[in-house]
């Protein structure tokens, strides 16, 4: 599982551009270019380029609504996110998904879902798709801990367990379901342990670890892809954003102090800090990637302003009649 110099450059760069590209969103927000709800990523970006760096072309991914950085890594234009996030037509779904529901079913990219843990069923059957037609994908379903005591969530564990289908549950717990502490939603802490219920692999890991979060979900990808099991995964990470735009950065229900502590785990800094340790990137290395990405993500907000807005005739396409 030992990753090559490539490939660890490679997770600094995308997790760099998961921030870059979310800072300007939230600057873009502010400007009222992207309207209705917006909910940034920034402080969770290793759990998406961990567990993205584990899977190949052909693999499923579903997520929630915090879903801007999980089509970024799986190779989507930045450009044609940050379009749909400003309702553009030249945005990935023509400006009709908005932030909630990012898609890009080409590059197995099945989208973020807005009703909460519903989306486990939809990765259920996607995995059940797969296992039927004989192929040799696996599916991976990002939810945060808010999602865990939905009847939904529960439901789509049971049906993977009993009908041994390869998908991978990855709760990302930033600990703060809205602004509710985890303690007071779940009657138990350790959120996977409601694995146990159904005899489900499970472990939680350091969210805010790529090189954890890499290795331990590749483990998971592997059993499924060769045993056609599911595993889930508690990925334990912090959100250094508010729930979304319209909540304060550390909101009232968590403390100044808390918020700071936590920042001195911010992933890419820890992750720079290794790599530089150990002679595979050095302060030069690390300035051209974020001027490269710096150009990256000015280009998407280039493109996504000058983008039309979509066509009043275009309202009634893409609907069931």
């Amino acid at each position: 599982m030992l990753l090559s110099k490539d490939q660890l450059i490679d997770l600094y760069r995308k997790m760099y551009l998961i921030r870059r590209f979310e800072e300007k969103c939230a600057e873009a927000y502010t400007q009222q270019k992207i309207g209705g709800f917006c909910h940034l990523y920034i402080g969770q970006e290793a759990t998406a380029v961990g567990s993205l760096a584990a899977i190949k072309p052909g693999d499923y991914v579903f997520t929630a609504y915090r879903d801007h950085g999980h089509p970024l890594v799986m190779g989507s234009d930045p450009g044609k996110i940050m379009a749909e996030l400003y309702g553009r037509s030249g945005g990935i779904c023509r400006g009709k998904s908005g932030s909630m529901h990012l898609t890009d079913v080409e590059r197995g990219f099945m989208g973020g879902h807005a009703i909460v843990g519903t989306h486990t069923a939809l990765a259920a059957g996607a995995a059940f798709a797969s296992k039927y037609r004989n192929e040799d994908n696996v599916t991976l379903c990002f939810f945060g801990e808010g999602a865990v005591n939905a009847g939904v969530v529960h439901e789509a564990f049971n049906m993977a367990v009993l009908w041994r289908l390869p998908v991978i549950f990855i709760c990302e717990n930033n600990r703060y379901g809205m602004g509710t502490p985890v303690e007071r939603a779940s009657a138990i802490y350790d959120i996977a342990q409601k694995g146990c219920a159904y005899d489900m692999a499970r472990f939680h890991i350091d969210g805010m670890n790529v090189l954890e979060v890499y290795e331990q979900v590749k483990k998971a990808v592997d059993m499924a892809r060769n045993l056609s099991v599911p595993t889930f995964i508690e990925a334990r990470v912090y959100r250094f954003m508010g729930h979304s735009m319209s909540d304060p950065s550390h909101g009232h229900y968590r403390t100044k102090e808390e918020w700071e502590a936590q920042k001195k785990q911010d992933p890419i800094a820890n992750l720079f800090n290794k790599l530089s340790k150990d002679g595979v990137m050095n302060e030069e290395m690390k300035k051209e990637i974020e001027a490269e990405i710096e150009k990256v993500v000015s280009d998407a907000v280039a493109f996504a302003d000058a983008s039309p807005w979509p066509g009043q005739e275009t309202i009634e396409e893409d609907i069931y009649a």
